[in-house]
């Protein structure tokens, strides 16, 4: 029975880090999770519910195919503070993963819940189709991490959901007469603590996790026709640099890359669709535990769906007394 725990752990490790690379962390933040949006302008009162879905590969003949769903959802409240219209928002996002294993380690498809997202955007409309915002917020350290399906408690999948994560961001929007959509969105990721860890036995044979504070940038051009939208996205996600003093980051591997593409979307009134294509132009090369060079370009396919909820507006009082 203990040779067997023991051969689940060391599978459950060589998945994490098959999965991940070696002592190297994957973005918190999805790269290019907030292109096609416009999240410098406030948004009218109301609910919004949003839901983003990707899958991609890289190339490299033994890499995993990765889907990512991040669904969340806005609160536009007509609260403001200094001018800034106050919107709470909540995200659950999820990972599903089909391995892709050289002979004879067995394919798995696996799955399971990523770190929650709670924050609150504070945006600011400046007049004349400029708008910016300030969105603050941390990813729990909480998901389902026992999809792996080996009967474990506490099965890790996710280097990054080991601690949990502040993020900070920053953008800014163009909209010029409603036609066009020219955003940015800076992000800086921070984990609470750089030496994450998981609970149970699998945890502990794993040990502490090398995590990195992390920037994304996501950038949007688009123009509408009538009810189409087209345009141009691209991001970028880099590792900052890190203390290879700490002897858990003397072999960390600093992750980055860079991607463009195209989008178009459509508004049918009470529903936007927007679908987009991405591919890494730039990616940082990693070392696996082979000893080989991972080129890890990859191209991505995006889909999402936003819905709107406004609040209803109160129609104007008619007047009491009219002339003539």
């Amino acid at each position: 029975m203990r040779t067997r725990m023991t051969a689940a752990i060391l599978t459950v490790g060589a998945l994490l880090l098959g999965a991940t690379g070696q002592a190297r962390a994957a973005a918190v933040t999805q790269p290019g999770e907030q292109v096609g949006l416009a999240p410098g302008l406030p948004l009218p009162e109301g609910f919004y519910a949003f839901d983003t879905f990707s899958w991609g590969r890289a190339d490299r003949r033994d890499a995993a195919e990765v889907g990512v769903n991040i669904p969340f959802l806005i609160y536009a409240s007509p609260l403001k503070v200094l001018g800034a219209r106050i919107e709470p928002v909540v995200a659950v996002p999820s990972v599903f993963i089909d391995t892709h294993a050289p002979a004879p380690v067995p394919n798995k498809t696996v799955s399971t819940f990523y770190t929650p997202f709670l924050g609150n955007i504070f945006a600011w409309n400046l007049g004349g189709g400029f708008g910016v915002s300030y969105i603050a917020g941390a990813y729990l350290p909480y998901g389902d991490r026992g999809s792996l399906g080996l009967g474990l408690r506490g099965t890790p999948l996710i280097p990054a959901a080991a601690s949990g994560t502040l993020s900070q961001r920053v953008a800014a929007t163009y909209v010029g007469d409603g036609s066009l959509n020219l955003s940015a969105v800076l992000t800086y990721n921070r984990p609470f603590d750089a030496h994450g860890r998981f609970g149970g036995p699998v945890g502990a044979a794993i040990g502490p996790l090398p995590l990195a504070d992390q920037i994304n940038l996501d950038l949007t051009a688009t123009r509408k026709f009538g009810h189409f939208e087209v345009g141009a996205v691209a991001y970028g996600y880099t590792d900052l640099p890190v203390n290879r003093r700490d002897r858990l980051f003397s072999r960390f591997q600093r992750d980055g890359s860079i991607a463009a593409g195209g989008l178009l979307g459509y508004d049918f009134g009470r529903v936007v669709l927007q679908t987009f294509v991405t591919r890494e132009i730039v990616a940082r090369d990693t070392i696996d535990q082979a000893g080989h060079r991972q080129h890890k370009e990859e191209t991505r396919g995006w889909f999402r769906v936003i819905v709107p909820f406004p609040m209803a507006v109160a129609a104007a009082p008619e007047p009491l007394i009219r002339k003539n």
